[in-house]
């Protein structure tokens, strides 16, 4: 999660592009849809450069109520970084539409699995919440609320057994404070927390709706249920449910645990994400498979430390744009590191990730390495932070995908990128927004280390120059 950092530290929500201009000038959009909604639908298309497959959702300005609520949402999904949450790539906006270029998740929705399987083994719907908990443990650590968690907000990224699940849909969602009561009444009946029905609640309404999601993986059927919306509000705001012992014998008495504690009614008492992943049957039934973590960690951040601040800021951008299949492994490796599973890494998790793997001498400059690696000076490695710091090269010197970065930085699309448009995109200008001298200087040095002809601009050769050189 990104603020302004300290000097030659930059924000990382620039790099998901607002355009003005035609959707269709970039993407192939196919005519079939894969989904509609209340406000619009979504399509599957192609990235005319690069090839990339990306989902994009239309909204149709005159359908939203509240336009304003709609750019919060979109400001809220360019922060977010973790797994186990649906990507943003950019957006576009036309005189009747808004289009969010999404992640594309082609394996369905959790709910549809539920419906398929029934119920799910424990193993399986353990793999499932350690997925749901540590992406909610995210928000929450970033000061976020979503207010909607259902299976129905849950993708599947494609249709293999052990996909990983991403939250999506962020229309209900808000940044809190500690301490903020909220009084906005959001969010779906079976799920809903009691407190939320009654005008009053925290962040902790939606560990109370993961705990609804855990009930249901295990037995198929919902803790709180009735005919009508309104039956089911009423059991919902009594908070009791039982375990059904026809249907729930077989379940572990830790599962069941672990539900009463997330279905705690008080939510000063109830679980939070974090305690949720800490649980035994989290813990045991849910154990990250094994990622080749190596010394080659440690040799690419270093090698990362040496490139220059503009090649950091484009490996940046190739990390987020990057398919799960190009990252997997890299991915396995932060996800194995990431030992409190709050999508993010300390030193003392990569020092600990290390010595498990059997490095007897861990680099004394290991915290010095991992300060440069932290591009938004946040005082952790991010998940994109991670991936463009270990990204193979023979991924991000090909010229398709050195294109779509050279995009974001160049904003008026002239085929230049000019001080300006890097300190927007950097986010490097100061709170007041103008541009201060500390920041005009760094701009001006990334730029002369890598404008050849010196016209103190940087065309698209300039740039495919710095990212194929060793710095």
């Amino acid at each position: 999660m990104s603020s302004p950092g300290p000097e030659g530290k930059f924000k990382r929500e620039g790099f998901v592009i607002s355009s003005s201009g035609p959707l269709t000038k970039y993407y192939d959009v196919e005519q079939r849809k894969l989904g509609q909604g209340t406000y619009g639908s979504v399509s599957k298309a192609v990235n005319k450069s690069t090839g990339a497959l990306r989902a994009v959702k239309q909204i149709s300005k005159s359908q939203v109520k509240n336009i304003e609520r709609f750019r919060q949402e979109i400001a809220i999904m360019k922060q977010l970084d973790h797994p186990n949450i649906i990507k943003l790539f950019e957006t576009f906006e036309d005189h009747k539409n808004i289009y969010l270029v999404l992640e594309l998740c082609t394996g369905g929705e959790l709910f549809d699995r539920i419906i398929e399987e029934g119920y799910f083994t424990e193993k399986n719907a353990a793999v499932l919440m350690k997925q749901i908990l540590a992406a909610v443990y995210y928000l929450h650590s970033h000061k976020i609320v979503h207010r909607d968690l259902k299976p129905e907000n849950f993708l599947f990224l494609n249709k293999t057994p052990d996909s990983p699940l991403k939250i999506i849909d962020f229309g209900l969602a808000a940044r809190f404070e500690s301490g903020q009561v909220m009084t906005t009444k959001a969010g779906t009946p079976y799920y809903v927390a009691p407190q939320v029905l009654q005008g009053k609640y925290d962040y902790a309404c939606d560990t109370w709706s993961a705990g609804v999601i855990m009930y249901i993986l295990l037995c198929g059927y919902p803790p709180f249920h009735g005919d009508t919306d309104a039956e089911i509000l009423q059991k919902v705001k009594a908070g009791k449910f039982k375990f059904n012992e026809a249907d729930w014998k077989n379940v572990s008495g830790e599962a069941k645990d672990l539900i009463r504690k997330l279905l705690t009614f008080n939510p000063k008492d109830r679980y939070t994400a974090e305690q949720a992943l800490n649980h035994p049957w989290v813990q045991h039934l849910a154990q990250a498979s094994d990622a080749p973590i190596s010394r080659s960690i440690v040799d690419n951040f270093r090698a990362f430390r040496a490139q220059s601040q503009l090649k950091k800021a484009a490996l940046t951008v190739i990390a987020q744009q990057m398919s799960e299949n190009e990252i997997s492994t890299l991915k396995k490796i932060f996800m194995a590191l990431d030992k409190n599973g709050d999508g993010s890494l300390t030193v003392q998790e990569i020092r600990e990730g290390l010595t498990k793997a059997g490095l007897k001498d861990i680099p004394p400059d290991l915290e010095q390495l991992m300060k440069e690696v932290d591009s938004d000076g946040s005082g952790v490695i991010d998940y994109t932070e991670f991936l463009a710091a270990t990204l193979d090269k023979k991924l991000y010197i090909q010229e398709d995908v050195c294109w779509a970065a050279f995009r974001v930085f160049d904003i008026d699309g002239n085929g230049k990128i000019t001080a300006e448009e890097l300190q927007h995109v950097l986010g490097m200008d100061s709170v007041k927004g103008a541009f201060d001298n500390t920041a005009i200087a760094n701009i001006r040095d990334m730029i002369r280390e890598v404008d050849r002809d010196g016209d103190g601009e940087i065309d698209f050769d300039e740039f495919m120059k710095m990212m194929r050189d060793r710095k």
